[in-house]
């Protein structure tokens, strides 16, 4: 019992060590090239970084949510996607943790900062902080709504989208030297 928790433990510090390095990795890039862009041009990666959020939500909710059996009979016909969709399903809740926490999350934060940015750009010097805070304000009821309206889609559609996500892995796999949710080897008892 105090194993599994100190596995859960340096789990949440892993985590937490990855999304603070990805957020500053992402982060940092982001605001220092659209600081340069006329404003306009920002708005659509605003959108971008907001609707990747959203789909990185509805991933980790639907893999909390399907099922194993449908992946177990595709997976036994070879159909494509399956058996990494079944894998989804299985570590659902690092799934989960990286799709909804981490990646939507930092999402989140992201388009709050790069609103926060557009709305001094935009807005007269007496206005700026209003102007920050009702855009944020904005952003943060958009992004509400969208994953509100996602979230049942990932509900009602759970096994749909897995099985969509682990075609795509699969197929990214094929393309790039990439191995996304490998299933862990197995040690043999007594041996190496």
């Amino acid at each position: 019992m105090k194993r599994n928790k100190q596995r859960l433990g340096l789990r949440a510090l892993r985590y937490a060590a990855v999304a603070f390095v990805v957020a500053l990795l992402v982060t940092w890039p982001t605001q220092t090239a659209t600081i340069g862009w006329p404003v306009l041009s920002a708005f659509p990666i605003l959108l971008l970084i907001i609707l990747l959020g959203v789909a990185f939500d509805i991933v980790g909710v639907a893999a909390t949510r399907a099922h194993e059996t449908p992946f177990h009979a595709r997976s036994a016909t070879r159909r494509p996607g399956a058996r990494k969709a079944l894998r989804l399903v299985r570590e659902a809740d690092r799934v989960a943790t990286v799709c909804s926490d981490m990646v939507g999350d930092i999402a989140g934060t992201l388009s709050g900062a790069l609103t926060a940015s557009l709305a001094v750009r935009i807005a007269p010097v007496n206005l700026r902080a209003a102007a920050a805070i009702v855009s944020i304000a904005l952003v943060s009821a958009l992004t509400i709504g969208l994953k509100s309206a996602a979230k049942g889609l990932a509900i009602r559609q759970a096994d749909t989208v897995v099985w969509l996500v682990g075609r795509l892995l699969e197929a990214v796999e094929r393309v790039l030297p990439l191995h996304i949710l490998e299933a862990p080897r197995k040690r043999r008892r007594g041996g190496l």
